[in-house]
């Protein structure tokens, strides 16, 4: 069983290094390979550099594969270019930062290898509030949870989790549009548009500053909840990525939001 975890990174010349030794040294379930695709969005610190440096067909850990994106364009642009280059069966989302930690990866699996789900998110409140969050993004993060919650009864508890962990079949199903960090409140409502049930797992998180390269800001806040409400208005099969027209089947029953 192969899993691809994908890294967007943008600016993460500090962190990087670190976080590709981490990301390889990560235990894995028994019998899982890993497959270490990092995409650069049009860095300009040098990430590129390092990155083309660090890049590998095979390295210790797993394979690395390594693009990059001519311009920044935002988290979910990175993560959709990093699919198309996936092969493995599981995808998991990895940050180019140290919130996250990699030694979480057998929890964030485990209930896709054992069939329990299709789709799992890394919660960072199952154990507690999180120490050192600030409160404002404690604050937005009930809010969109509340919402995801509300208008797709998703039965969240951490709707803006990076740690998210895919049977492949399964996310390359949806049409994924948005941009910027409109990939999570996105992959939520048109997962839950098409039936899926999200499982959540607790994990550690180390929280970050602006400071310290947090690139998130309060008006990405707005977007994700503008998207999580324009989503519920799509009619389902908007959800569905489009497929040649050939291998689209005569009639494609959705699975329909309870």
């Amino acid at each position: 069983m192969k899993i691809s975890i994908l890294i967007p990174v943008y600016n993460e010349f500090r962190t990087l290094p670190q976080v590709l030794d981490r990301v390889r040294r990560a235990p894995l379930p028994p019998g899982c390979e890993r497959e270490i695709i990092v995409v650069d969005d049009g860095s300009t610190d040098g990430t590129a550099a390092l990155l083309a440096a660090a890049a590998a067909p095979v390295g210790p850990g797993g394979a690395v594969v390594a693009h990059a994106a001519p311009r920044n364009r935002g988290k979910g642009a990175a993560l959709r270019a990093g699919l198309a280059l996936a092969t493995g069966a599981v995808i998991v989302v990895q940050d180019g930062d140290l919130e996250y930690d990699p030694a979480d990866y057998p929890a964030l699996v485990a209930p896709i290898l054992a069939g329990r789900a299709d789709v799992v998110y890394g919660s960072r409140f199952l154990a507690g509030p999180p120490a050192g969050m600030a409160r404002a993004n404690r604050l937005a993060n009930r809010i969109l949870t509340a919402a995801a919650n509300c208008l797709y009864a998703a039965r969240l508890s951490d709707e803006a989790t990076a740690y998210k962990a895919f049977r492949a079949p399964v996310l390359r199903r949806l049409d994924l549009r948005a941009n910027r960090f409109g990939f999570c409140p996105e992959v939520t409502a048109k997962l839950r548009r098409l039936g899926y049930a999200i499982h959540e797992v607790p994990i550690r998180y180390f929280p970050r500053g602006i400071a310290e390269g947090k690139k998130i800001r309060p008006r990405d806040g707005f977007a994700a909840l503008a998207i999580l409400l324009a989503c519920r208005l799509l009619p389902r099969r908007a959800c569905l990525a489009p497929q040649p027209r050939a291998a689209r089947p005569a009639a494609q029953r959705l699975r329909a939001l309870p």
